[in-house]
């Protein structure tokens, strides 16, 4: 437990208004309501995250609030407790005494990773509720965390727009004037362009610098890379006990090089961006499995040149495609699907914990190698629409009906899975992928994938382009599933 080692010192920068948390009401209405056997376990984790989070237990809080978002992702309430628990873990590690380091050492544990962790759920909370005080009280405690007061400063003067008599949000501007002072400009002599700026690794002017405590920079990506092999300097050889990831990059630094070579960071900037800004119908790929649209499921990424394709997904769109070898050709299958990460929890050892959401399919018209993973030119598919109005109308029925019977059978499964938790939590989980029936193609890739099929019929699933067929096949797969539990 964090809380037990004593009192740690004051930090440079007191926030205020993150001692609690947000208790969630027993409400369960509106566009966002769940099914009442799903609400009252996403009720129990929150409950159970809140009491963790009041015994400084924040590791086990953030657990139960990452759970519980799982089962109903973009609520403001649990999201905004996990980035409290999140800023607290980082306050907690920031201000203990190096004598408390020595005695006690905690392993996995990093401000920084905390504190990024924190800011982006503060940031989801205020896209979701741009007129949400606390948002902008978390997100500025998120950015003092990483050290970033000018940005800190601007969240918190917009929250006092929004709300001027916020007692919180006073004091906190309060506290960072007195600590951290706005800089007066001065002159400063332009310096001359040296190789003293270019990173040693890729040969070209410093982009996104960080510097490791042995003293030498580099281009934050380049770093990145080069310590998925090893976790030393890549300059002198030094073991860096600091994971890259966690490496802030060198305001300084990057404040010179932008200022003195403009033009030349702007190209740097736009060969980088065209690694993670990828076109409509260009998209990375992870060769593992195959997947079909409306699925839900966690991936661990651990092999380096995954990291590195990971890196530049969550600094675009965050989306790649999954595939998987055909084994008729011994080549990656010729249809695909894509996929987005909805959570990245970067991990101590450089490794990556990933929720991944499954959106829509596409045929590979051509891949090659890029710095060890696969890239693919695309086309997106879609199944054949009928064209007679009443073959339209057919089809409607026939998923409404098959709708019906799904509803049926996870009501039934549920039932049955009430003694198995994790079973009951996976069927939540399918559930809550649901589509509307007003989407025929959409729901039949969902039907079928409620029960677990072999990666050669999901492969199939993914070619065909009948709609009515894949309902077809979806009922036939949760008929013989359920016949199944019977005889077991």
């Amino acid at each position: 437990m964090l809380g037990d080692e004593g009192t740690p010192s004051s930090s440079a920068v007191t926030m205020e208004s993150i001692d609690d948390v947000e208790d969630y009401i027993w409400v369960n209405e509106g566009d966002g309501s769940l099914p009442w056997d799903r609400f009252s376990l996403v009720f129990e984790l929150v409950q159970n995250g809140n009491k963790a989070f009041r015994q400084n237990r924040f590791e086990e809080a953030i657990n139960c609030y990452s759970r519980a978002n799982n089962m109903k992702p973009g609520d403001v309430i649990i999201l905004s407790n996990r980035s409290a628990a999140y800023i607290r873990i980082s306050q907690y590690l920031k201000q203990r005494p190096a004598s408390a380091s020595e005695d006690r050492p905690l392993n996995g544990l990093d401000p920084t990773v905390h504190a990024e962790l924190a800011l982006k759920d503060a940031e989801k909370v205020m896209s979701i509720r741009t007129n949400l005080v606390k948002s902008y009280i978390l997100k500025a405690n998120a950015l003092i965390m990483l050290e970033k007061y000018e940005l800190a400063r601007d969240v918190i003067v917009s929250g006092l727009q929004l709300d001027p008599f916020s007692n919180p949000l006073q004091a906190s501007l309060n506290n960072l004037g007195k600590k951290v002072p706005r800089p007066t400009p001065r002159n400063v002599r332009k310096p001359e362009r040296s190789d003293d700026f270019d990173c040693t690794l890729c040969l070209k002017l410093l982009y996104e610098p960080v510097t490791t405590p042995c003293g030498h920079s580099f281009c934050r990506a380049c770093l990145f890379q080069s310590m998925d092999r090893g976790n030393k300097c890549p300059l002198c050889r030094t073991v860096l006990f600091v994971s890259p990831r966690t490496c802030a990059v060198s305001v300084t630094l990057k404040s010179v090089i932008q200022r003195h070579f403009a033009e030349e960071y702007a190209e740097r900037k736009s060969e980088h961006e065209s690694l993670t800004q990828l076109g409509v119908d260009l998209i990375p790929l992870f060769v593992m499995d195959v997947v079909i649209p409306c699925q839900k499921f966690p991936l661990h990424i651990f092999e380096p040149r995954y990291r590195l394709m990971v890196r530049r997904i969550m600094e675009g769109n965050h989306r790649m495609g999954m595939v998987v070898i055909d084994s008729s050709t011994g080549s990656i299958a010729d249809f695909a699907c894509e996929v987005e990460i909805t959570e990245c929890e970067p991990l101590p050892d450089g490794r990556f914990y990933l929720e991944i959401e499954s959106r829509r399919r596409f045929r590979i018209l051509r891949s090659w190698d890029q710095d060890g993973y696969r890239m693919a030119d695309i086309e997106w598919v879609q199944d054949y629409l009928p064209e007679q109005s009443e073959v339209r109308e057919e089809l409607q029925e026939f998923t409404n009906n098959a709708a019906e019977f799904a509803q049926s059978w996870l009501r039934r499964a549920k039932e049955a899975a009430r003694q198995d938790r994790r079973r009951l939590e996976k069927l939540l989980n399918v559930e809550s992928m649901m589509p509307t029936q007003l989407n025929p193609e959409l729901f039949s890739f969902w039907l079928a994938s409620i029960s677990d099929r072999r990666p050669y019929e999901r492969l199939e699933l993914l070619r065909t382009r009948d709609t009515a067929e894949r309902i077809r096949r979806g009922l036939v797969y949760l008929r013989a599933a359920e016949q199944g539990r019977r005889m077991q």
